[in-house]
Parts: C-alpha cells; structure tokens; sequence
C-alpha cells in the first residue's frame, strides 16, 4: 500500500505541474523556445541517477522516492501536451475567437480539450515509469516500507527467493492493474 500510495501521489503532482506547465509551452511559442535548452538537458537524466543527489539533499524519507517518481512521470504528461497543442487545428482555434473567446478560453474551451486524449495517453506512460521509479528507489535507497523494501529484504534472506519472485509479480500486477485502470479512464473520458 505505501508504494501504491507514493504512486498516486507521484501521479498527481506530475499532473498538477505538467500539464500546465504543457499548455503554457505549446500555446506560447516564446516561453517554448526559451526553454527548449533546459528541457532538453534535463529531460535525458535518468531518475535513478539521481537517487544518491536525492538523498543527499532530501534524505530517507518517503518525499524522496515520490520526488524522483514525479521527475520520471513529468516527461511523458508534459510532452504529450505540448504535442497535443502542436497538432491542434488552427481553424477550431480561429473560430472560437471569432466568437469572442478569449486565449484563457481558447485553451480551456478549445486546446484542453483537443490535447485530452494525448494528455490522458503521457498519464498512462507516466503511471508505469513512476512504478518503475518507486520500486527501484525502495530497492536501491534501502527504504524501510514498501514493495521494493520486501523485496530487498526477501532477496538478503537465505532461500526466500519465493518472496522475491511473489513480489515482483505483484509489482508487475500492480502495473497492468494501473495501466488497465488509466486505459478505461480513457475510453470513458475521450470515447470519441
């Protein structure tokens, strides 16, 4: 439960800040030019290299693998966006400031929507890469709860290779179980 709990956690912050983040760099070229260079480093790194700089900086606890699971999961939310953005069709964009809307309103009314199932589909890359990230952080940071801690445990013990086998199977369990989870989220939300 602490690893599904960190999870979702990690999920909903990389949410909270990616997709705006997304809708502020596609629909506003300038500030997606200005920051190309700083994405485009960062965005290689991967979140288990930083495991030992995050424990230096923010310790053994619980914030720490929820922290490299955000910097995992907010790469494919962010870049679906902005690519949602990047295949919008300029006509709907157009008619609705005809209309009278607003760029706020065109993003909310028009381009949110638009960039919905792309949005919805970075979610679901996000979900797994965050498992992925949580496990191998509470492997390797020596945590002190979760699946990645019962199977370090199980692995150190003589002859418990059952229970190392048992928990990889519920960490792969855990996974299609999100993924099919987010996949129906999706045909609910974007049937269309």
């Amino acid at each position: 439960m602490a690893t599904v709990l960190a999870v979702l956690i990690a999920i909903g912050i990389a949410i909270a800040i990616a997709v705006p983040s997304g809708l502020v760099l596609g629909s506003v070229p300038a500030v997606r030019h200005a920051t190309r260079a700083v994405i485009e480093f960062l965005r290689p790194i991967p979140s288990v290299a930083l495991i030992p700089l995050a424990l230096v900086m923010l310790g053994f606890g619980p914030e720490t693998k929820i922290t490299l699971a955000v910097y995992a999961a907010l790469w494919p939310i962010l870049f679906n966006t902005i690519y949602a953005l990047d295949e919008l069709d300029p006509l709907l964009v157009e008619t609705s400031r005809v209309f009278g809307t607003g760029r706020v309103g065109v993003i909310f009314r028009v381009a949110l929507p638009s960039a919905l199932p792309f949005v919805l589909t970075g979610i679901r890359l996000a979900a797994t890469t965050a498992l992925i990230v949580m496990v191998s952080v509470e492997l390797m940071a020596g945590s002190q709860i979760g699946l990645g801690y019962f199977i370090m445990e199980a692995r150190s013990g003589p002859g418990r290779m059952d229970q190392v086998l048992v928990g990889t199977v519920v960490a792969g369990v855990l996974g299609v179980l999100l993924n099919n989870g987010l996949e129906r989220i999706r045909r609910r939300w974007v049937a269309w």
